[in-house]
């Protein structure tokens, strides 16, 4: 336990954050922790935003990770609502200056700083983004009185939004500048079952479609389309991802990112060029040995297994099984659910179902493919189906096997 660092400053209460102080204290550690929060609210979770929140199914409370009884227990001290403003590394232990001209010290970093919402250039006031819960409340509120909605960017956050809104009753116009939605996290196949979804609930989905800016318009928002012709309607919002929250840092680090693909580091987390210092969640580029590249996971899941990762490798633990990245979407009614790296893939293999084939998307399941290696599995409405291709994308099984696996599932 000596030597163990004594106070661990974690930048970015969100959920990555938060779990690396919880595995800290799962590994043993006894040491001060102190969480800063850019944000006035306690730790809350993410992916309700954009589904159960803004549908009004739940409330604000409802969100909440860690209230002050889990806080407590913990014993980690917060400071909520003070964005870090830079890093000063020392040899002795690293400062941390926050707004309020404050700072913190500690012999450990972790930086979990998140994502910030990309706009379109003059992007008016009165057009939403969704990555906060604040923005959340807001298009709540807006939808609340509105008729019909405008969203660009057809990615897995355009989809839910859209997909709330249609649970409303709104109009919605859905524009994508890809040839297919959600093209960046599925590839455009089975990005192309994701528009039919959109398409099938009543959609205007408008694909390969670009904007030259916004228009004046008595009432609502407005946008001018490439090519001639505009979209109005009551309200707009833009889901277009996001680049990590790193302006802080201003170059304290070699790793820090400037290129907009975040903090390298090195596959136990530790930021490359920083002594001390970590990174999880959507602001870290992590190295990759299995497959010899890096990458950076904007996944709900991976900052969790990511901060398992650290917190051991702070407190000299042995670190945890490496764990297959994992993410999901809800849309429509329907799960979709992905295993491993899809845009390692040169080729696609469907395993289960008929929605490559114009049948139903419910129920499908393909395997991407890398040579003859399987490096992810995605499927439809079919968890119960893509559960049992973990083990072969964690171990980058020939397609063979997937193959087999599929016809003894009934495939």
């Amino acid at each position: 336990m000596s030597d163990q660092p004594e106070h661990v400053v974690i930048v970015g209460a969100g959920l990555g954050g938060l779990r690396t102080a919880q595995q800290l204290r799962s590994a043993g550690y006894q040491g001060r922790i102190s969480l800063v929060g850019a944000e006035r609210h306690a730790p809350y979770d993410r992916p309700p935003l954009s589904k159960q929140l803004l549908t009004g199914e739940w409330d604000a409370e409802r969100t909440v990770l860690a209230g002050p009884d889990t806080v407590e227990e913990l014993g980690v001290r917060l400071h909520l609502g003070l964005p870090a403003v830079a890093l000063r590394p020392g040899d002795g232990g690293h400062e941390l200056e926050l707004a309020d001209g404050s700072a913190l010290r500690g012999d450990a970093v972790v930086i979990a700083t998140g994502l910030t919402a990309r706009a379109l250039p003059d992007q008016p006031a009165a057009v939403h983004t969704l990555r906060t819960l604040d923005d959340a409340l807001a298009l709540r509120a807006a939808l609340a009185d509105a008729g019909s909605l405008l969203v660009v960017g057809a990615g897995f956050i355009g989809a839910e939004v859209a997909s709330a809104a249609r649970g409303r009753g709104l109009d919605v116009t859905v524009l994508e500048a890809l040839p297919a939605p959600s093209a960046r996290a599925l590839g455009p196949e089975l990005g192309t079952l994701t528009g039919r979804l959109l398409t099938e609930a009543g959609v205007d989905l408008r694909t390969s479609a670009t904007t030259t800016g916004f228009a004046d318009v008595p009432a609502g928002v407005a946008v001018e389309l490439t090519g001639g012709g505009r979209v109005v309607a009551d309200v707009a919002v833009v889901g277009i991802g996001g680049t990590p929250r790193l302006d802080w840092l201003d170059g304290t680090a070699t790793g820090a990112g400037s290129d907009g693909a975040g903090l390298h580091c090195g596959p136990d987390g530790r930021v490359h060029g920083l002594h001390a210092v970590w990174a999880v969640g959507d602001v870290a580029a992590w190295d990759d040995p299995v497959h010899g590249d890096r990458h950076r996971h904007e996944h709900w899941t991976s900052a969790t297994d990511q901060a398992a990762v650290v917190a051991r490798d702070i407190v000299g633990a042995a670190p945890p099984p490496r764990a297959v990245p994992y993410f999901w979407s809800d849309q429509f009614g329907l799960k979709i659910q992905v295993l491993g790296r899809p845009e390692l893939a040169d080729g696609l293999a469907p395993l289960h179902g008929n929605g490559l084939e114009d049948g139903p998307v419910r129920g499908t399941v393909a395997a991407y493919t890398a040579g003859d290696r399987v490096v992810a599995v995605a499927g439809f409405g079919a968890a119960r189906l893509v559960a049992r291709y973990r083990p072969l994308v964690a171990a980058n099984a020939e397609l063979a096997q997937a193959r087999e696996t599929a016809a003894a599932l009934g495939g």
